[in-house]
Order: C-alpha cells, then sequence, then structure tokens
C-alpha cells in the first residue's frame, strides 16, 4: 500500500509515541510505522523521571498515567561499609509537581500514549510494519519502504521523515549521518527476581561486588534487575549456575530468590553505547531519542531525553509542517535546542563510569570511591543538584499550548 502524509514516525517507542501524539494535536497528518504487534518487550526503559511527569499533566494524561501500575523512588544511594546509605541523588527534595522516579512498565506508557493519540483524527498508527529502506529524490528523503508480517511491501511518502528507530537505527544508517562513540566499560543483563512486599520500598541502593554491579529497580511484585558486567564479557557464558552464584555474591539479601533465573533465557543483554550524532537531520530526515544518541542506562534518563527530543520537534516543525515540507535550517533547529541537555546527561555519565564503573569492573574497587563518599557527605546539596540533573534536566522542555488538555494534575 502507497500513501502520502505530512509526516512519518519509524518507530512506536516513547520518542516517536509523544512526537506523533504532540503532531496530531496540531492537525498534522501524522503515521507511526511500527515493527511489532504490541509494545510487550522485555526490559525496555521503564523509569520515568519528574520532567516526564510534568508534560503528561501537560497532556491532560497525569491521572491516567499514575493510575497505572507503578513504584516510586524518592532517592537512589549506595551502602557504606558503616552500614550506613550514601545518597547520590536525592528525588524527594526537588520542587516539582512529582519528586520521585515513576517505574512504570514501559508497554504501559506507550498504551496510554497510542491511547490518546488515537483520539487525534489525523493520527495513524500502524503495527506489524518494519521500515526497511529510505527513499530519496534528488538527494532528498521523501518517505519510507516498508514490509508488514504477511511480506506485503508498500511506500509512505511524507514531507518529513522522523526516524526514531532506537539506538540501531537503520534510517540513521541509511542516512550516512556520523556517530561520535564514546566508550562505556560495562554491557548490561536483565532479569526478573521476586520482591517481598515493602522490600527496597522508595529506593534504588545499587550493590558492586567482584567486577559487578547491579541495580535492583523496586517494581509491583518483582526487582528488575540490572546487572553490569565488563564489556564484551558474556556472564552467561559460564552457564546458569555460575551466573546465579554472581548474583547472589552481589545481592546476597536476594540469594534466597536467584533460583527464579531458571534458565540463561530468562536474562536480556543490552549492548550499551553511548554515542551522539554530530548533525541529527539530513534534508528531509530527522533523528531523535536513541537514533540520535544514546544514552548509557546509568541514571535511567534515556526514555525522558527522548520525550523532550519529541516535545522539542513538536514545538518547532509543527508550524513548518502545516506549511509543507520543513527546510534543513529549520530542522537544525531540533538539535540546537536538545544538543546541551543531551551533553550535560552524557557528561555526567561518562564522569560516573570513569570514578565509579571502570575501577569496578576492573576489580579495583567493590564501593564507591572514597572521596566520593567525603565530597557528598560534605556537600548536603550534591544529591540534589544531581537529582536535577537526571530529574528535570538543563533545558525541560514545555508543551506546546496547541498540544495541551486543561486537566488537573494527578496528586502524587
Amino acid at each position: 500500500m502507497n500513501k502520502h502524509t505530512d509526516c512519518v514516525v519509524i518507530g512506536g517507542g516513547p520518542a516517536g509515541m509523544v512526537a506523533g501524539l504532540l503532531l496530531a494535536r496540531a492537525g498534522i497528518a501524522v503515521t507511526v510505522l511500527e515493527k511489532h504487534a504490541d509494545f510487550l518487550r522485555d526490559f525496555r526503559g521503564d523509569t520515568v523521571h519528574p520532567s516526564t511527569m510534568t508534560l503528561l499533566d501537560e497532556l491532560g494524561l497525569g491521572e491516567k498515567f499514575h493510575a497505572l501500575p507503578h513504584s516510586e523512588i524518592g532517592f537512589v544511594g549506595f551502602p557504606t561499609p558503616d552500614g550506613k546509605t550514601l545518597r547520590v541523588a536525592d528525588f524527594s527534595e526537588l520542587r516539582v509537581p512529582h519528586p520521585y522516579l515513576a517505574m512504570v512498565p514501559q508497554a504501559d506508557f506507550l498504551g496510554l500514549l497510542a491511547d490518546a493519540a488515537a483520539e487525534e483524527p489525523t493520527f495513524t498508527l500502524r503495527r506489524n510494519t518494519e521500515v526497511t529502506g529510505l527513499i530519496r529524490e534528488h538527494g532528498r528523503v521523501v518517505g519510507v519502504r516498508h514490509r508488514d508480517r504477511e511480506g506485503r511491501t508498500g511506500q509512505v511518502r511524507a514531507d518529513l521523515v522522523i526516524a526514531a528507530d532506537g539506538r540501531w537505527s537503520l534510517a540513521r544508517r541509511e542516512s550516512g549521518l556520523k556517530l561520535k562513540e564514546y566508550s562505556a566499560p560495562f554491557d548490561a543483563w536483565w532479569f526478573r527476581l521476586p520482591r517481598h512486599e515493602g522490600e527496597l520500598e522508595g529506593r534504588l541502593a545499587p550493590r558492586m561486588r567482584n567486577r559487578g554491579f547491579a541495580a535492583p529497580l523496586p517494581r509491583k511484585g518483582y526487582f528488575q534487575i540490572a546487572f553490569l558486567g565488563p564489556k564484551g564479557k558474556d556472564l552467561r557464558a559460564e552457564g546458569i549456575e555460575q551466573f546465579r552464584t554472581s548474583v547472589a555474591e552481589i545481592l546476597p539479601e536476594l540469594a534466597d530468590r536467584v533460583l527464579g533465573i531458571e534458565t540463561t533465557d530468562d536474562v536480556k543483554f543490552l549492548d550499551v553505547k553511548v554515542n551522539s550524532l554530530r548533525k541529527w537531520h539530513c534534508d528531509g530526515l530527522l533523528c531523535i531519542g536513541d537514533a540520535a544518541h544514546a544514552m548509557s542506562p546509568v541514571g535511567g534518563i534515556g526514555v525522558n531525553l527522548a520525550v523532550q527530543d519529541a516535545v522539542a520537534v513538536a514545538a518547532l516543525l509543527a508550524g513548518p509542517l502545516r506549511l509543507g515540507r520543513p527546510t534543513e535550517a529549520q530542522l537544525a533547529k531540533v538539535r540546537r535546542r536538545r544538543a546541551t541537555p543531551t551533553a550535560a546527561v552524557q557528561v555526567a555519565q561518562r564522569v560516573m563510569h570513569k570514578v565509579i564503573m571502570a575501577p569496578v569492573m576492573a576489580g579495583k574497587r567493590n564501593g564507591p570511591p572514597a572521596s566520593m563518599v567525603w565530597l557528598f557527605g560534605r556537600f548536603p546539596l550534591l544529591p540534589k543538584a544531581l537529582a536535577r540533573l537526571l530529574g528535570v534536566g538543563v533545558r525541560p522542555e514545555r508543551v506546546p499550548d496547541f498540544a495541551r488538555r486543561a486537566t488537573e494534575p494527578a496528586k502524587s
């Protein structure tokens, strides 16, 4: 099937769905192409930060969001040898409507956005539709080719193609846009373990030991474990028994539950990348979210930066799209607006990689460095400052007036 639309969005993740919703509320004809049949994917980023919850309030979706099953994290802290907790990011001290991190299954979050977007007459979501290539004419991207699960092929032509197809973006690869890569000393492994009622309620308490790092994220009825190991080392290669032993050594309080990891198939791998495009666009194409800048899982900030990108897209490009094809100069404004917030978070992540993660992965340390313990103990405003960088950002976006809905914010 061939068609034409004002804007086609590749990928139904947070960036793609928010961009589609906001542009549709501006009256733009927008089609989101999602290659899967649903939003159910194991261990996608499920951390929603205060800035995103504020945006949801402005969209009129705050009450529905907070009705979703979720848990709340008020602070992040490392256990110290004296039995205390070193708070490194304290979201509870932020003066924002929702001073915490919300742990929400991303499938539920995306479903909420999809339902809201479906109310807009100019919005179309096409599932089971995988983009297979870009269409170019006279050096300009003018649409995409796609294929459904039955093998039927087609095209969607558009005045603008938005690539929100993640860190392995096909559209970015075909565009020829150049990435700047930063080193990451670890990869991530995700799995679930049972959680007792009230266990680690309201906090994230990472552990470090024996060249490993584990962060048990409290969810309703279970922990979602982020288990980090040295870059390039397959932690599953030695078998499930050794993997369970490694988990029990780092998280001894959960040692009685490691049999919940039945096979290595229960452990999902993430090849950690930190990178950024030098230029986010070419004529007719704009990359946002992980397609423009893959983030480290440290801080769980990727979803929220992607959402912020999408809001900036709507604010800057809804007007040009109403008039036809946005110019390259207009597309370049999105990167100029979002480059500093993105770089600030990546710099903070890279510092944490160097100061905390790299020594742990090398077996040189089993906890935060003494200088960090002293610094955060000496300057009590640092946990709030880091929480503000991660939870609110350097330049938080606001939903444009055309996309706002007049409903009361959800009560925390």
